[in-house]
């Protein structure tokens, strides 16, 4: 009895349906591909870029006040001899001289105590703009007497290579108020890049025609030394080249591949913001490795003008100053 138990268990057995494997869920945006693609894995996204600062908006209210000014008939309300008119002019002939105390922290070092070096250099930035605006609030923005427009435009002219330097301030060091750049910097995060090539595995020559742009790029600007201040120029130009070519590229490669493939037909648009994203990235880390030098002898030149025209400012106030109370 035993013995036709256990035979009808066994028989049972091996007449169940085998038991099913269950397929693992498959996701929502998973696409059939097509053998030999390789569809690039979205990156994490970037931090967002922050559109408002404060030193935009600073500038911005820089810009509003100034334009105010150029059309209101502020001389109905100010005047250079008097009221608050005469004190803006003593205003922005303090704001002046106290822009000379950015050059003595960052010379005499056991002025630490009144704060770092970055901070008195954001001090100057702001009052190199405060100061000219109340100046031209002082002269009612129109010229006057001979000595009042030699510190007029020099003041100008001051203020227009306080904001070159600042442009080229900013491609050589991180970030407004970093530190200073290296070029051995530069040229590691770009090699950096290049280990993301997998992402455009996709289109195997477009790495090859990355590389050219980028020795072209390197190798643009004049070939003499006296004219390398120029290199940036030459290097932008080739640089948005690069960019229109390498994208029309994109753009022809993943046409003609997606009539061959339904996987890339699918992922079309996907793909090519990879590819330009890509593109972008090794351009502009290029680019950087490119100008760095050529902003470091611009920066070299402009700080030969910059110095000795403030002193002019300074010596055209005083006269000026001198020049209004006696006569």
């Amino acid at each position: 009895m035993a013995d036709a138990i256990r035979q009808h268990r066994v028989a049972g057995e091996a007449q169940a349906p085998p038991a099913r494997t269950q397929a693992p869920a498959k996701r929502p945006d998973q696409r059939p591909r097509a053998p030999g693609v390789t569809v690039p894995q979205a990156q994490p996204a970037a931090a967002p870029r922050t559109w408002i600062t404060k030193e935009r908006v600073f500038f911005t209210i820089a810009i509003v006040a100034i334009y105010l000014g150029w059309k209101l008939p502020t001389e109905r309300y100010l005047t250079p001899k008097s009221g608050f008119g005469y004190a803006l002019g003593i205003i922005g002939g303090s704001l002046v001289l106290l822009l000379l105390l950015y050059s003595v922290r960052k010379r005499v070092s056991w002025l630490g105590f009144l704060g770092s070096v970055n901070k008195w250099f954001e001090v100057h930035m702001v009052l190199g703009v405060l100061a000219p605006i109340c100046i031209l609030y002082h002269a009612n923005f129109s010229l006057g007497a001979t000595n009042s427009n030699v510190a007029f435009w020099s003041m100008m002219i001051v203020a227009a290579s306080g904001l070159v330097g600042r442009y080229i301030y900013s491609h050589i060091h991180f970030g407004l108020y970093g530190r200073k750049m290296s070029l051995g910097e530069l040229r590691a995060s770009s090699q950096r890049l290049r280990t993301l090539e997998s992402t455009v595995a996709f289109l195997p020559e477009l790495v090859g025609r990355l590389e050219r742009e980028e020795r072209r790029m390197l190798a643009s600007g004049p070939r003499l030394p006296v004219l390398g201040i120029l290199k940036p120029a030459g290097v932008a130009l080739n640089a948005l080249r690069a960019r229109w070519h390498l994208r029309a590229y994109v753009r022809r490669s993943l046409r003609m591949a997606a009539r061959r493939s339904t996987t890339i037909a699918a992922q079309r648009r996907r793909l090519r913001r990879a590819a330009s994203a890509y593109i972008d990235r090794r351009l502009v880390a290029t680019r950087k490795v490119a100008e760095f030098e050529a902003y470091e002898r611009l920066f070299s030149v402009w700080h030969l003008l910059h110095v000795p025209l403030l002193f002019i400012l300074i010596t055209a106030a005083i006269v000026h100053v001198i020049a209004v109370h006696v006569y």
